[in-house]
């Protein structure tokens, strides 16, 4: 199969951003014209004069500058609402020289006035533009890890993870099905999810819109070794940093110097294990991967030699949210 043949994540935004000289992620006016055309903008039956003024000005040109008295005269406050998140997200990337910079910007500690869901919507496009080459399914389904919430089912030695959201509506459709079919509101036991495996993940291509495949992240399986990979060219692409990331069991280090947290709950727990502080085996089930992070030459002088310890784990509601960001932050590098 051609390269050209693989197309994916089209509902990224990836295909409408421009690019810089040197081949980063511009915002232009098709980009942010597409986030003027969401469903939370569209304009009912009920919208007000002003709301559709403001509607049709931005349809023509989405960098206008909007002033406050142009939303807070809708009538809808829940709209204003919405035309603020989008505003402060488009001045936000428009503020930085492309999306690469933008995120690195939040990363580093940059404050944001818009909803975190802008941020896991740059990162997917981010991550359409890492691995616009890729031939790999299960890194592509790995790499989903980073911007969409995960839901864990874990037994008899496997971590199976599937979309959040789409386990949701599943749920949902059974539950309903079941209300028209028994006429009460029974719930289906199970959802089921197809599982990518080396043997089937080819069936990737033809789904990967849909967010509906399922992967294994214990130790040895092959979701595992996708999502090292996956880090791997994340810190590569951002940091323009070789690392080596390896899967791990536990971590068995006495000079155990760094470690970062590949989302918050994995923070608090190495955070504790690394100050010897005694973890509940309930706690310590959270943790779904452990990897090592070597780097050569690009840690600094008191980290050569020495591994940057990650993790990924989940909630007490068994749902991942990883922030990616972490990683970019926190590797101990070299001061340029």
């Amino acid at each position: 199969m051609s390269l050209a043949a693989l197309d994916f994540w089209r509902n990224s935004g990836w295909h409408l951003v421009d690019r810089s000289e040197d081949g980063l992620l511009v915002a232009g006016e098709d980009f942010m014209a597409a986030y003027f055309q969401r469903p939370e903008l569209a304009l009912v039956e009920e919208s007000c004069e002003q709301e559709r003024a403001l509607y049709e000005k931005l349809q023509q040109a989405p960098f206008a500058a909007v002033e406050e008295a142009e939303i807070s005269a809708m009538a809808d406050s829940d709209i204003q609402d919405n035309y603020r998140a989008v505003l402060a997200f488009r001045d936000f990337i428009r503020s930085h020289d492309n999306l690469q910079s933008a995120y690195l910007a939040v990363a580093q500690g940059q404050s944001i006035s818009f909803p975190p869901l802008f941020l896991d919507q740059m990162c997917h496009i981010i991550c359409r533009e890492i691995f616009k080459d890729e031939i790999e399914p299960l890194h592509l389904r790995a790499a989903e890890i980073l911007f969409r919430s995960q839901s864990v089912t874990a037994q008899e030695g496997r971590i199976m993870i599937a979309d959040h959201s789409v386990i949701q509506m599943q749920a949902e459709q059974q539950r309903l099905g079941a209300m028209a079919g028994k006429g009460h509101a029974a719930i289906a036991d199970d959802v089921h999810i197809d599982v990518l495996t080396r043997d089937n993940q080819d069936a990737y291509w033809d789904r990967a819109e849909n967010f509906d495949t399922a992967i294994d992240l214990a130790f040895t399986q092959p979701g595992n070794d996708a999502l090292a990979r996956v880090l791997e060219k994340w810190v590569a692409h951002f940091l323009r940093l070789k690392v080596k990331i390896s899967p791990m069991l536990k971590i068995e280090d006495e000079h155990w110097s760094w470690h970062i947290g590949l989302d918050s709950v994995s923070t608090g727990l190495l955070n504790d294990l690394y100050h010897g502080k005694e973890v509940s085996t309930e706690r310590l089930a959270q943790i779904l991967c452990l990897f090592k992070c070597e780097a050569g030459q690009g840690f600094r002088d008191d980290m050569a030699g020495k591994p940057v310890y990650l993790a990924l784990s989940m909630n007490a509601a068994g749902i991942v949210q990883a922030k990616p960001q972490n990683l970019l932050a926190n590797l101990p590098l070299k001061l340029a």
